[in-house]
């Protein structure tokens, strides 16, 4: 049984390949040096459980894409303010939804790592020590059970 490798690793794997994280990490994340500007963005996993199933294992697991936020020295704007925040959001939203959507109908969908249900997706602001910006995608991904009982 390998099951939970399989899957910290492939999300891992998917993760790095995209050019917007330049690191990812895995645990509690209380545990990271955020304070480290050169890890950014980063993209964090957490298996909050599992569940075995007959013939599958389902994995609620939340990845967490954050970068650093950065502060302009021109006039705010109304809308925008006079940082990068609303960028960081958007670009974050999309490292997650790229990985959710290779679970749901591309590569690793056919590779047999598949997302059940919807995605809850939250964005965060200033939850870390630094002045980051992301949001955090909790999901079900099941795989196939590959416990051999004989």
């Amino acid at each position: 049984m390998n099951g939970f490798y399989r899957v910290i690793d492939t999300i891992k794997d998917t993760l790095q390949a995209d050019v917007n994280c330049n690191t990812v990490t895995y645990g509690d994340i209380t545990q990271i040096d955020l304070s480290k500007q050169t890890m950014f963005p980063l993209s964090h996993i957490i298996v909050n459980s599992a569940t075995s199933g007959e013939n599958i294992m389902t994995f609620n697991i939340s990845i967490l894409a954050m970068d650093i936020v950065d502060q302009s020295k021109d006039e705010a704007d109304v809308f925008r303010g006079n940082d990068n925040e609303q960028d960081v959001l958007n670009t974050q939203l999309t490292v997650v939804n790229k990985v959710i959507q290779k679970l749901r109908i591309g590569s690793l969908y056919s590779d047999k790592y598949q997302v059940q249900g919807d995605v809850n997706i939250e964005f965060f602001r200033d939850r870390f020590e630094n002045m980051v910006a992301g949001c955090t995608a909790t999901m079900d991904v099941i795989i196939e059970n590959d416990v051999n009982v004989c």
